[in-house]
């Protein structure tokens, strides 16, 4: 099949960073592979990716659409009476942009998009993050003609010869990144990162650890991405303790962040683990213990058994571990450093490009159909 030109690509999903930013990653490979492509996000209408996909110069539309799980019966009837609009939405969305490709990335607004894609006739695709789908993507799979993988075992959920395995989609600005080496003389430096929307439990350890440990932690600088519920208290928290640290909602340059970064603290999803290890940084992993499935520990896990991370339960984390485990390692180059190979050697920076050539691969090279 000929290589297509000016293709165009809806990315439908969102609602978190890891369903967006593997979506952004693909968007930034397709236009690198194909400069006149087109590509609009379809997502919700949270500010938040709003501007992420707007500062990665892509358009980005909303469409009214909330969770089914874990609601009461007549919540459920809303949200699927919701779904249903949001279909009909998606649909003349679709008419009007006339894509030649609908990739969903997981999130609220992937299956309303896909299945108005699949209806109206619309080469589809999904992009599984994690080992095992969940119930949607599982279904979206069957109807799509292509599943881009991370893991080798997510063959096992879909129809035999739909699935690539690529490895996660990690954005530009981070799969070219240099893995620069701390400085001689700088401060051992130490983020917290707790996914788009932060993590109170890495926040409150790390508020009591300054509180209670501080004078201990002095020689440390620390980069927070706190989320926006717990950025006041944990930046009082910080100008208490009086000590070295950057502290923010949420980082738009996380490239740069992670350039400083000697040693992560961070939940473990699927896009957080792509990006630190294509980057080779080592890693404390505290799961989210409400993860679908437990996937955030499976990931943890692997990368423990790796040699590359170090895995805290959020019910073992507290301020005096997370103190002794940052100083620990801070004191230890020479395990430091094994982390960091480690971590490296499971980094997949080609995920994005392998997906948009596969995607140009399999359009007419006439875009816009």
């Amino acid at each position: 099949m000929a290589k297509a030109r000016g293709m165009k690509l809806i990315v439908a999903g969102g609602g978190t960073g890891g369903h967006l930013f593997p979506g952004i990653a693909v968007a930034e490979a397709l236009r690198a592979a194909d400069p006149d492509c087109d590509v609009l996000f379809v997502g919700t209408d949270k500010p938040f990716e709003r501007e992420a996909a707007a500062r990665a110069g892509f358009e980005h539309r909303g469409i009214a659409v909330t969770a089914i799980k874990r609601r009461k019966w007549w919540e459920k009837l809303a949200a699927l009476w919701r779904l249903l609009t949001a279909v009909f939405t998606a649909a003349g969305i679709i008419w009007r942009f006339k894509p030649d490709m609908i990739l969903g990335v997981g999130g609220y607004a992937s299956a309303p998009c896909l299945l108005a894609g699949f209806l109206m006739g619309k080469r589809t695709a999904v992009q599984e993050q994690n080992v095992a789908p969940g119930l949607t993507n599982k279904v979206l799979g069957m109807l799509s003609g292509r599943v881009y993988a991370s893991f080798g075992e997510s063959r096992d959920f879909f129809p035999e010869g739909k699935v690539l395995v690529t490895g996660n989609p990690v954005r530009l600005s981070l799969s070219s990144g240099t893995g620069r080496k701390r400085e001689s003389g700088a401060p051992f430096t130490v983020m917290m990162v707790g996914g788009s929307q932060g993590a109170h439990g890495i926040n409150t350890a790390v508020m009591e650890a300054i509180g209670k440990e501080g004078e201990s932690l002095r020689g440390i600088r620390f980069i927070h991405q706190t989320g926006e519920n717990d950025f006041q208290a944990v930046s009082e928290a910080y100008r208490a303790w009086g000590g070295a640290a950057d502290v923010r909602p949420f980082f738009y340059d996380m490239a740069e962040q992670y350039e400083k970064t000697d040693l992560l603290v961070c939940r473990s999803g699927a896009t957080t683990v792509a990006e630190i290890t294509v980057l080779g940084k080592a890693a404390v992993f505290v799961p989210f213990p409400f993860a679908a499935d437990n996937h955030q520990e499976k990931n943890a896990r692997a990368l423990e058994a790796a040699g590359a991370a170090r895995v805290i339960l959020q019910k073992d984390l507290t301020g005096s571990v997370f103190a002794g485990t940052v100083l620990e390692l801070s004191r230890d180059p020479a395990a430091l450093s094994r982390m960091e190979e480690a971590s490296k050697a499971h980094g997949r920076p080609r995920a994005a490009a392998d997906i948009a050539a596969d995607m140009l691969a399999s359009v007419p090279e006439t875009g816009g159909k």
